[in-house]
């Protein structure tokens, strides 16, 4: 079996279990926080240029694609479940020097990524219109507006599904190696490429909505070809197909690893098609604002909220591979001084978004000139809530990628899904009843609250564990 070159591997192997780990997590997370920002202006490119259409046509736009999101976050949720649930124990296996097994996982892991994609591109291509209705665009067959740009964004994602999922997953298999540089690379690539196809597809070309998700298709495809060239350079596990083995015990250690990353990524699309769906409701029921305006607004600010999140999310995807790999080499004392560095460096981020935000949304909000007023004034209410709580993010992240990362499936899980399923989906249905607008508005903090809550006693039991493993392992 072809593994790639072990030489280098040892070298690798002994830089991640000696090195101090605060400068592991800081080395590996700065081009994984690079990948991770740039994969949020996809949407947010697509977001500011269709935006400077302007007017109500601009709205629309913007409300098409804010539908859409809940699509991307779908698509990108069996990327990652396939992606992490291979990469968790490709780091594992490679901290216990089985590099065999790792590279089975690997190639195994992206067909079954491939695979899982063509199945939502067909049933996408399929049902475009009816999944954009679903999701929020509209309810009347004459009511075209928001429908139309939706159906014409979604045909071109649903058209890349396969090259998306297949890039998310070697995204994952790349950084859990050690290798986040060459993940940066393949995401910063169509990223650039997407940036520059936007303004040449929407208004050079006259294709709005359409051109913004052709320029995002075509970017995720590019960015595919170069990370899967990637994964044949330095000490990476070389993917070849021969190596696939899709059986009962690969499966099993995709879903262990996987599942975490699935609930999560899948709650927020359900979250998201919800939000939409109750603030086209209550947009509708108010002639002032507008079905479009309220979701154009809700759409804005997640993508303002998504580029500082995926710092945190960078910082901890760079934390994953000194966990998987020191837990696999039973190091324990090494996973809880990285749990505890991650935990302090991410509180000093979330502490800055919230002061920043907090003074500052009105500017913030103001990078999407071209929106209309009533949805810049809507947005900089709702960002300001959302920031509020933004520094629960300290210990929730660390928290799901300890466990998720150490194989804890069932805690995992649990906490993956607490944000956006367990209580922001029932906070959007109930209090908007009671409050309305400022109700809708207030679900994602005390969302953010309640997890929060239940993060605390889930993490503790998995110190204790630690705590108690280093003693077993060091009499």
């Amino acid at each position: 079996m072809d593994t790639g070159c072990p030489d280098l591997r040892q070298e690798k192997y002994i830089r991640m279990t000696t090195a101090p780990v605060q400068r592991l997590v800081l080395r590996l997370s700065i081009p994984t926080i690079a990948s991770m920002l740039v994969t949020a202006l996809y949407n947010v490119a697509d977001t500011y240029f269709v935006s400077s259409i302007g007017g109500e046509e601009g709205t629309c736009a913007i409300a098409a694609v804010s539908v859409s999101l809940s699509v991307m976050a779908l698509i990108q949720a069996f990327g990652f479940f396939v992606g992490q649930g291979a990469s968790n124990f490709i780091s594992r296996a490679l901290g216990r020097k089985d590099v065999e097994q790792a590279s089975e996982m690997a190639a195994t892991g992206l067909f079954l990524a491939l695979l899982l994609g063509a199945f939502i591109m067909l049933a996408g291509e399929l049902f475009t219109e009816p999944i954009a209705r679903f999701l929020g665009a509209g309810k009347l067959q004459e009511d075209q507006a928001i429908v139309k740009p939706a159906v014409d964004y979604l045909r071109w994602i649903f058209a890349a599904a396969p090259l998306m999922t297949g890039s998310f997953c070697l995204n994952n298999q790349l950084r859990f190696q050690g290798n986040a540089l060459y993940a940066m690379v393949g995401v910063v690539s169509g990223v650039v490429l997407n940036v520059g196809l936007d303004p040449l597809f929407i208004h050079v070309l006259g294709m709005g909505a359409k051109g913004a998700a052709l320029a995002t298709a075509i970017s995720q495809s590019v960015g595919f070809c170069v990370l899967l060239c990637g994964s044949f350079r330095g000490d990476n596990l070389r993917i070849r197909f021969r190596n696939v083995r899709v059986n009962g015990e690969n499966l099993r250690r995709i879903v262990q690893g996987g599942l975490p990353s699935l609930l999560r990524q899948g709650c927020g699309s359900v979250a998201v098609m919800v939000l939409n769906r109750t603030a086209g409701q209550l947009g509708e029921a108010d002639p002032q604002i507008g079905r479009a305006a309220l979701i154009a607004a809700f759409g804005l600010v997640s993508k303002i909220m998504m580029m500082v999140n995926n710092v945190v999310i960078g910082l901890g995807q760079g934390y994953q591979p000194v966990c998987g790999f020191n837990y696999g080499a039973g190091k324990y004392s090494r996973v809880r001084q990285a749990f505890w560095f991650l935990v302090k460096t991410i509180g000093c981020w979330c502490l800055l978004v919230t002061v920043f935000g907090e003074l500052l949304a009105p500017r913030v909000v103001a990078f999407f000139p071209d929106a209309e007023a009533k949805v810049r004034e809507l947005a900089t209410q709702i960002l300001r809530f959302q920031c509020a709580t933004f520094f629960v993010n300290c210990w929730v992240v660390p928290s799901n990628m300890s466990q998720q990362t150490m194989g804890w499936t069932v805690s995992a899980s649990t906490l993956a899904m607490a944000r956006q399923g367990l209580f922001l989906v029932p906070l959007v249905l109930v209090l908007p009843r009671f409050l309305g607008i400022t109700g809708l508005e207030m679900a994602q903090p005390l969302s953010d609250v309640l997890t929060f809550c239940l993060a605390i006693p889930l993490q503790a039991r998995v110190l204790k564990h630690l705590n108690q493993a280093d003693r077993e392992a060091c009499p």
